[in-house]
């Protein structure tokens, strides 16, 4: 059948960006119950192309953010065409990473979104099926499946769509180093689950949405497993002039920009730093084109 990402073309697997993140509670199983903000930000993005042609089911990874990114059964877009194709013989899954791993963009859970994607587009697999499968895979599987803006609750399996508010320029940066995910929640836990008092008013009309106020109660957490967190911070903060949210258990920063071209002109001065990285993105009114043209 040969390629069956729009026809050869690559697809699009964008960040997933946490712009609040409340702890709840920690349930009985050890868990931790959630109330967060999540958006679809265009940069940076993976690119997956799927082929059927060949024998068997296979990836291959490169790109700049490629290092240390299994590409054998472990890989999550391989364990998604699995889940929800059983019986699918070959499918050839290329990705070109260029979302950082273990900077809390959630790279590996939008690259499975994008293979249940095509695959549920070609096969005529149900939008209900599709989710299944996704929540399966993990929580953020899921809500990058559905893109655009969400709140998520419980433990990241209630997933509401919210109408977005506005375009919103953001600036992205990630540390030369990650955070591990279990290794904050484990922190949070041991410093008696701290809230944040760090709050971020946010622009314009995103301040109507949700809680009305952004704050990330893994911060403190985070500054724990990785104390160089919060000089990165502070260098981002001052490049920007704005502040900065963690994304996830980081160790991204995410800020709000106020147009495209300032955003980009911090990027590039973030970029020029020794081990930084740093991108221009938007989340948008409108669904985002996935497709790469």
């Amino acid at each position: 059948m040969g390629c069956i990402s729009k026809g050869c073309r690559g697809m699009r697997a964008n960040v997933k960006l946490t712009l609040a993140l409340h702890v709840t509670g920690v349930l009985p199983d050890g868990y931790h119950s959630l109330d967060a903000l999540v958006v679809e930000v265009d940069a940076p993005s993976d690119v997956v192309t799927l082929d059927e042609r060949g024998t068997g089911i296979s990836c291959s990874v490169h790109g700049p953010m490629s290092g240390g990114v299994p590409s054998d059964d472990s890989n999550l877009a391989v364990r998604a065409a699995r889940a929800l194709l059983p019986e699918l013989k070959s499918l050839s899954i290329d990705i070109e990473k260029n979302i950082p791993s273990g900077a809390g963009l959630g790279g590996g859970s939008s690259d499975a979104a994008a293979v249940i994607r095509a695959l549920s587009l070609q096969y005529g697999v149900s939008d209900a099926r599709a989710e299944e499968v996704a929540l399966s895979l993990g929580a953020d599987v899921l809500v990058c499946l559905r893109g655009g803006v969400n709140r998520m609750e419980g433990i990241g399996e209630i997933v509401t769509p919210l109408a977005s508010p506005g375009d919103l320029s953001l600036l992205i940066a990630a540390a030369p180093f990650q955070c591990s995910t279990p290794a904050v929640y484990r922190a949070w836990d041991e410093m008696g689950g701290p809230i944040s008092h760090r709050v971020i008013e946010p622009p314009g009309l995103w301040a109507s949405i949700w809680g009305g106020e952004w704050r990330n109660d893994l911060e403190p957490a985070a500054e724990k497993v990785a104390p160089d967190l919060l000089e990165f911070r502070m260098m981002v903060e001052a490049v920007c002039g704005r502040p900065a949210i963690l994304a996830g258990s980081g160790s991204s920063y995410a800020v709000a920009m106020p147009d495209a071209g300032v955003s980009a002109a911090a990027a590039a001065q973030i970029r020029a730093m020794k081990g930084c990285s740093a991108w221009s993105g938007r989340v948008s009114t409108a669904p985002q084109e996935r497709s790469m043209t």
